[in-house]
């Protein structure tokens, strides 16, 4: 009886068609989740760089001051 009905055969076409678009889209959307998370890690570890740079440039500087500097 429910195998007999005519609408079982294009509507179970119509889901098929929106899960196959279902799961591409998710697929796109993780995709750039995780570009979107390898940019940001990429950022984070370049500005890590930069503090670790500064720090040192700051050290240098205070030990050349301090070596200018005469001592009382």
């Amino acid at each position: 009886m429910f195998l007999n009905n005519p609408f079982i055969v294009p509507l179970g076409s119509f889901v098929m068609v929106v899960l196959i678009v279902g799961l591409l889209t998710m697929r796109k959307m993780r995709e750039k989740e995780l570009v979107a998370h390898q940019e940001l890690r990429l950022r984070e570890m370049e500005h890590e760089r930069r503090m670790k740079e500064l720090e040192i440039e700051k050290a240098r500087l205070d030990l050349e001051k301090a070596r200018i500097t005469p001592k009382a």
